[in-house]
């Protein structure tokens, strides 16, 4: 049974010219042989493809098969085959499916460009050598390598992680590599790796692949630059008498002195506790924070009472 080239291409029958060129375009990058290497059927589907849009593509063509004077394989039917009819307009040698095929029999994938179409528009100016094995024709004389597409993925990241700087395992394109996340990467960041994205053309290099960074929150620091800042809660007591203290930093545990009569909004800084690079190394910058016992405290009330007020606003 003969195949519909409408249906090939999942267009109706009143489809327009750009319309069918759009359907073309997606399902030739779809199923270009060169994209689906492990797909032994994709080769045979693009060829399928690249015969429908060489007939239903071009307007003449297009009416002679509406009209059933050529076939799906754009051969003459009726009196057209055979030369009854005078000059038959798909005689040709070489080219297996059916005449008027301006690439010769050197292409397998049928006459994409006999309707005018720019196949390199999809793929690039180059696109053409790989099925000509090398070799210059009217359309390939701009042949050159060209390298692949970069591949872009998403990847979120502990705070932690990000801060100190860690290896991760992940699955790129279908192989299990370790990316280097360097210390101090931030939300948004991109890293780039060489080599790791779609395959090149013609021979061209592969393109990048692109690893956007999301730097998940934690639950009390927060990065500014290299610099990691912490509010410390602290009580009215220590305030008033001063403490000694053990805070977490990035890189671990350390004991901080709370000085005496210290106040809400005071800060203490730890030198070169914040994020390290090979570079530079930041602070942890500590913001005190006083808290009053979320219930009612008589001796704290009474304290009070025997407490001079002071000054403590200048509006």
């Amino acid at each position: 049974m003969a195949k519909d080239l409408y249906q090939i291409l999942g267009v109706s029958k009143t489809a327009s010219e750009a319309e069918i060129k759009s359907a073309y375009r997606k399902l030739a990058r779809k199923y270009h042989p060169d994209l689906n290497k492990d797909d032994k059927n994709a080769a045979e589907k693009f060829k399928e493809i690249s015969n429908a849009y060489d007939i239903i593509g071009n307007a003449e063509k297009r009416k002679k098969y509406d009209n059933n004077e050529i076939d799906s394989d754009g051969k003459p039917t009726g009196f057209g085959a055979g030369g009854f009819g005078g000059e038959n307009p798909f005689a040709g040698g070489g080219n297996p499916f059916g005449g008027g095929n301006p690439f010769g029999s050197g292409n397998p994938f049928g006459g994409a460009q006999a309707s005018g179409f720019d196949f390199a528009s999809i793929f690039g100016d180059d696109i053409f050598s790989q099925f000509t094995g090398g070799k210059q024709s009217g359309f390939s004389k701009r042949s050159r390598a060209s390298k692949g597409q970069d591949a872009a993925f998403n990847m979120r990241v502990d705070f932690l992680d990000a801060a100190r700087g860690v290896e991760k395992k992940v699955n790129l394109g279908g192989k299990n590599i370790n990316v280097k996340i360097p210390a101090g990467t931030q939300s948004g960041q991109t890293l780039r790796l060489k080599g790791m994205g779609n395959p090149g053309l013609n021979g061209g290099p592969n393109g990048d692949a692109l690893i956007t960074i999301t730097v998940d929150e934690h639950p009390y620091f927060k990065a500014e630059g290299l610099n990691v800042l912490l509010d410390l809660p602290v009580s009215i007591v220590e305030a008033i008498k001063g403490a000694k203290i053990t805070v977490p930093t990035v890189s671990g545990k350390v004991a901080i002195k709370v000085p005496p009569f210290s106040s809400s909004g005071d800060k203490l800084r730890l030198k070169g506790q914040g994020i390290k690079t090979k570079s530079a190394q930041g602070d942890e910058i500590i913001t005190l924070q006083i808290m009053l016992p979320k219930k009612a405290d008589e001796n704290l009330s009474d304290l009070a009472d025997k407490v001079q007020n002071y000054a403590v606003r200048s509006f």
